[in-house]
C-alpha cells in the first residue's frame, strides 16, 4: 500500500510538471494572465540551411538506392518495359487544361504585382539579399554575411517585383526524354523561367519555344530507349513560327507577353485579391503538374531544370562543387524550388508606420513577400498561413518584455 501511494503522488507530480511545461509552451503566464508566446512551433516555415547543408530530399536516399538496384535488375531481363504518359513521350490529356490555366494564372500574377509595388514600398538588403515590405523597413539585425556590418544591420535599397517574384530558369528542351544538355551547349539553348517551361512540357505551346510533341509512344526495352517515329514530322520547319533573333530579343518578346494582361482598375484591394488568387491557382495547378512531370533541382544551389534528368552544365559554385567538378547534385525538386517563397516579416495594422525592432523579433510573423504585398493591399489572406503569421500572439512593449514567460 506505502508503495502504490508513493507511485500514485509521482505519478500525481509528473503530471503537474508536464501540465505546466505545456502551459509555457503555450504562453500561458499564471503570475501576468497574458497570452504570449516565445517558441515558434510552426512546422510550415522552412529553416534555412547553411552552405554546407543539403537540400532535405523528397525521396529517402535508402529508398532511391532500392529503386535503383530494382531498375537496374529490370535492365538485365532483355523484355520490354511498359512506359505511361508522359515517360513514354506523350502528354497526360487531363492535364492539358491545368498547363494552361497556370500559365494564365502567371501572367495576371505577374500584372498584379507590378501594379501593386507602385503603392506599397519594397526594400532588399543591398549584401544580403534580405527583403521588406512596407515603409519604414524594419531594424532586426539579421545580415550576417561577408561584408555585413558589425551591427549586422540591413543596408536597405528600393526593391522591385524581381524581389518579390524571384525568377527561376530552366533550359528549354525540344525533347524532354532526349539526352540532357551538355556543357558545350550551355550557352546555345534557351533559358526560360522554370514555371513556364513545366507548362510547355505539359501541354502548352508557345511559337517562341516549340517543343516535339509524338503522336507514337517510344518503347523501353532493357533500359534502352526506342522511338520509331520520324525526328522531325511532316509539316514541321526549322524556320516556320521562330523569330531569328538574338535571345535577348526573345527574353523581352516573352516579359511583354507575360505582361500583356494590363489592369487599368483603380481597385488596389480588387487588384490585391485577383492576385491572390493567381497566385494560389498557379502553385495548386504547378504542383499537380510536377505530380506527373518531373523536375530537378541541386541539392546545394537554387539551379533547376524541367525534365526527367538534369543538364550536364558544370556551373554549381555550391559547398564543395570542385569535388562535383561542377556540376549539380540533382534531386527531385518540391513547389519551392520551382516558386521560391522570399519570406518576409508580417506587419500588423498595429505596427504601421512603426519599425520592427530586433529585441521583439521572436514575436513577429512572417509571410510569403507576394502575400504580404497582397496583404498590405486589403487582399485576406488563406488559411494556410496563419500558422507564419502569428496573429494569436499578443506583442509586448519593451517594457513588458522582460515579463514574458
Amino acid at each position: 500500500m506505502m508503495l502504490r501511494r508513493h507511485v500514485q503522488t509521482i505519478g500525481n507530480v509528473l503530471e503537474r510538471v508536464v501540465q505546466v511545461h505545456v502551459a509555457q509552451l503555450r504562453g500561458v503566464n499564471t503570475h501576468v494572465r497574458v497570452w504570449y508566446s516565445t517558441v515558434f512551433t510552426c512546422n510550415e516555415l522552412p529553416r534555412k540551411l547553411n552552405k554546407s547543408e543539403r537540400k532535405p530530399p523528397v525521396t529517402s536516399f535508402n529508398e532511391l538506392k532500392r529503386e535503383a538496384r530494382l531498375k537496374k535488375k529490370e535492365r538485365q531481363k532483355v523484355h520490354e518495359i511498359t512506359l505511361q504518359p508522359p515517360e513514354n513521350g506523350l502528354l497526360v490529356e487531363q492535364l492539358i487544361p491545368i498547363a494552361h490555366e497556370v500559365y494564365a494564372a502567371r501572367c495576371e500574377l505577374l500584372s498584379s504585382v507590378s501594379r501593386l509595388v507602385n503603392y506599397t514600398a519594397i526594400y532588399t538588403c543591398s549584401l544580403c539579399g534580405e527583403v521588406h515590405v512596407g515603409h519604414p523597413p524594419h531594424k532586426i539585425r539579421t545580415c550576417n554575411v561577408r561584408g555585413s556590418p558589425s551591427s549586422k544591420e540591413h543596408i536597405w535599397v528600393k526593391g522591385g517585383v524581381e524581389h518579390v517574384l524571384p525568377l527561376v530558369e530552366s533550359f528549354h528542351l525540344y525533347d524532354r526524354i532526349g539526352r540532357a544538355v551538355s556543357h558545350t551547349e550551355m550557352l546555345e539553348v534557351d533559358r526560360i523561367p522554370a514555371i513556364v517551361e513545366l507548362c510547355v512540357q505539359a501541354g502548352f505551346d508557345m511559337a517562341e519555344y516549340p517543343t516535339r510533341r509524338r503522336a507514337f509512344p517510344v518503347y523501353c526495352v532493357a533500359g534502352r530507349i526506342f522511338d520509331f517515329e520520324k525526328r522531325f514530322p511532316k509539316g514541321f520547319s526549322l524556320g516556320k513560327d521562330i523569330d531569328a533573333h538574338g535571345f535577348w530579343h526573345k527574353k523581352k518578346r516573352l516579359d511583354e507577353d507575360t505582361h500583356s494582361i494590363v489592369m487599368h482598375s483603380d481597385d488596389i484591394q480588387g487588384i490585391a485579391v485577383q492576385g491572390m488568387t493567381a497566385w494560389e491557382k498557379m502553385r495548386t495547378g504547378a504542383s499537380k503538374l510536377m505530380e506527373k512531370y518531373a523536375v530537378q533541382t541541386c541539392g546545394y544551389c537554387p539551379e533547376v531544370q524541367v525534365g526527367p534528368k538534369g543538364h550536364r552544365a558544370r556551373n554549381c559554385k555550391a559547398y564543395k562543387h570542385q569535388m562535383r567538378d561542377g556540376q549539380h547534385a540533382w534531386q527531385e525538386a518540391t513547389i519551392n524550388d520551382l516558386v521560391p517563397p522570399v519570406y518576409v516579416y508580417h506587419v500588423r495594422e498595429q505596427q504601421l508606420g512603426k519599425p520592427l525592432v530586433n529585441e521583439l523579433k521572436r514575436y513577429y510573423g512572417m509571410l510569403p513577400a507576394v502575400v504580404e504585398l497582397f496583404a498590405k493591399a486589403g487582399a485576406p489572406v488563406e488559411k494556410n498561413y496563419e500558422c507564419t503569421m502569428r496573429e494569436d500572439i499578443v506583442i509586448p512593449e519593451m517594457d513588458e518584455e522582460k515579463w514574458v514567460v
